[in-house]
């Protein structure tokens, strides 16, 4: 296989012009919005400004759109404050330039090979171009800020509902400044549904999910969600002086963003609230949900803290921790890169993750999920058709139906017996007719064990523990809505198929201005001002009824021209067996 194979592949994803699935005459959309970069110092035409109680912050005027980035909630998280809690921001910051986008905090290594087939990374640059796998700039330790962006002429009063934005990217990247909101709010505002957008930067990899025993005993896990939960609460005092309500808010994320939002809905066994109120009121959740882990001080976790302690030259410290804190940033940097990471062979076995910590996070997620310790509120929850499909292109040496089961065994599930791995496997079919990119016959395989690998990985991850979510939310909580779906958008594409994050092209950018963009864009608007897709019931959106999920299970699955419902019943064999041995398959 060539680069330049690959870099066709890339082509037809982006320009959608993968094989389409025969389907009546595109429904009319609107003309397509141009989708501004994130370098927005060298453009700003106009500022504004905005007073709130730590200062005044300067944001650009813009394409329509008023920004404001980088603006701190929190004390830097340096030298001493290194891998603690984030300390509430006290003192006031004066006036602040918050015309950018904001900074990155530190970031894991694109790539990680360790294990890998070389071809790979070569082609991944090509292959993948998504703001999921973008490389950000302005990385710092001193990173915990907001951005919010609204329409122009949006003033304190206006009492806008609000999305808050926890960006994916495994929890080892991502950044507040991929993800422009710009053409977002601009359909928005012509489908006369104006909203706050407000996006959380918080810490990732070793530096916000740093596991092991020493972590566990210092308080010091989950950072980047304990991060998270501060900036809801800056929110919740601050977004009014934006033109938003803080009674108003629906959190959103894609991918590890996805399970944030989760995740946020579990924290402290289901307490959202702050003052006396909740920080949200709705929920929506792109590519995650629950997933199931083991804690912060689990064998495969120590080992991980181990390793970085070893590459920072701390091992021989009284105190292993208090080391890392004092070590410069590029030698800690270093030691956190030195574990595979998330485009690797290790795949989602991910070497920073969320994990029970028995404070903030008590248990694993499905548990609090079985036991209604989370805050139950209307959501949205869906995925795409292929969500394991990059996960799967590095494990080339899994040729046979043994090496499958060993891979899963030693990386993935070290609390399962090999037979219940056997099993696992062996619920999927061997032909490589089932697996993923799903629907495409004997074509993809690009070794003999990688549609199956895929189908495994996207299921157990993202689409089939979704499903087990939302039969458990159905069951301990069954006055609450929620809404599921498919996206099938991007059938056709070699090797991926509608791959996971093909939904940051479609959902929030818009890049294609096709049905599935402005649909799905449509019922999310519909959601954040009714908590309901299918909008207030008075007004007439032109798309079909969205049933809830509860009613049929029923998904809504979307393509490039049309939707339709899908029984929310397949591959129904290793959902069972998933959901009988969920303990057994924790990461």
């Amino acid at each position: 296989m060539k680069t330049s194979w690959f870099s066709a592949v890339a082509a037809a994803v982006l320009s959608g012009s993968a094989v389409a699935l025969p389907a009546p005459a595109p429904a009319p959309t609107p003309e397509p919005v141009p989708i501004p970069d994130a370098t927005l110092e060298a453009r700003v035409i106009a500022k504004t400004t905005v007073p709130i109680p730590a200062g005044t912050v300067v944001g650009s005027v813009l394409a329509g759109v008023e920004n404001f980035g980088g603006m701190p909630f929190t004390k830097p998280p340096v030298a001493s404050l290194r891998l603690r809690p984030p300390q509430r921001l006290t003192e006031s910051f004066g006036t602040i330039d918050a015309t950018g986008a904001g900074p990155s905090c530190p970031q894991m290594f694109f790539l990680s090979t360790t294990g890998g087939n070389e071809f790979i990374p070569k082609v991944i640059g090509n292959l993948i171009n998504t703001p999921l796998f973008q490389v950000v700039t302005g990385q710092t330790e001193d990173c915990l800020t907001m951005r919010v962006q609204r329409p122009a002429g949006t003033k304190a009063g206006d009492k806008l509902p609000v999305f808050f934005w926890i960006f994916g990217g495994g929890f080892e990247l991502g950044s507040p400044q991929m993800y422009d909101a710009t053409s977002l709010l601009a359909s928005a505002v012509a489908q006369g549904k104006p909203f706050i957008f407000a996006a959380v930067n918080y810490r990732v990899a070793g530096f916000g999910f740093l596991p092991g025993k020493e972590v566990l005993a210092d308080g010091a896990a989950n950072l980047g969600h304990l991060d998270q939960r501060m900036g809801l609460e800056w929110v919740a005092d601050n977004i009014e002086a934006f033109g938003g309500d803080p009674e108003k808010v629906t959190i959103w994320g894609e991918s590890a963003g996805a399970i944030s939002v989760f995740n946020q809905m579990a924290l402290y066994d289901g307490n959202n609230t702050y003052n006396g109120k909740p920080l949200f009121r709705g929920a929506i959740m792109n590519s995650g949900s629950i997933l199931p882990t083991d804690p912060v001080d689990c064998e495969k976790c120590q080992a991980v803290y181990d390793t970085v302690v070893n590459t920072g030259g701390c091992s021989g410290a009284a105190d292993t921790l208090e080391c890392l804190r004092g070590l410069s940033y590029d030698k800690f940097l270093n030691a956190v890169n030195s574990v595979p990471g998330l485009l690797s062979y290790s795949s989602i076995s991910l070497s920073y993750m969320p994990r029970p910590d028995f404070t903030a996070l008590t248990a694993s997620p499905e548990v609090l999920a079985q036991e209604k310790k989370y805050a139950a509120v209307p959501m949205i929850i869906g995925d795409m058709e292929d969500e394991g499909t990059i996960f799967a292109l590095f494990q080339g040496n899994i040729t046979t139906t043994n090496r499958l089961v060993d891979y899963l065994s030693e990386l993935f599930f070290t609390k399962a017996s090999r037979d219940q791995v056997s099993q696992l496997v062996d619920s999927y079919p061997a032909s490589i007719t089932a697996g993923s990119p799903f629907n495409t016959g004997i074509l993809n395989a690009i070794y003999p064990q990688f549609k199956r690998l895929a189908a495994i990985l996207g299921d157990l991850a993202f689409t089939l523990t979704r499903r087990a979510f939302l039969d458990v939310a159905v069951q301990v909580h069954p006055e609450v809505p929620s809404w599921s779906f498919l996206g099938s958008w991007n059938y056709g594409t070699p090797i991926l198929g509608t791959f996971h994050a093909a939904d940051i092209l479609q959902i929030f950018y818009g890049l294609l201005p096709n049905y599935a963009s402005r649909s799905t864009q449509t019922y999310y608007f519909n959601f954040l001002y009714h908590l309901d897709p299918n909008g207030d019931g008075k007004t007439a959106t032109g798309l079909p009824a969205w049933p809830q999920w509860k009613a049929g299970k029923q998904l809504m699955q979307f393509f490039n021209d049309r939707s339709g419902l899908l029984a929310d019943d397949f591959r129904s064999e290793p959902y069972n067996f998933i959901t009988k041995n969920i303990a057994s398959l924790r990461v």
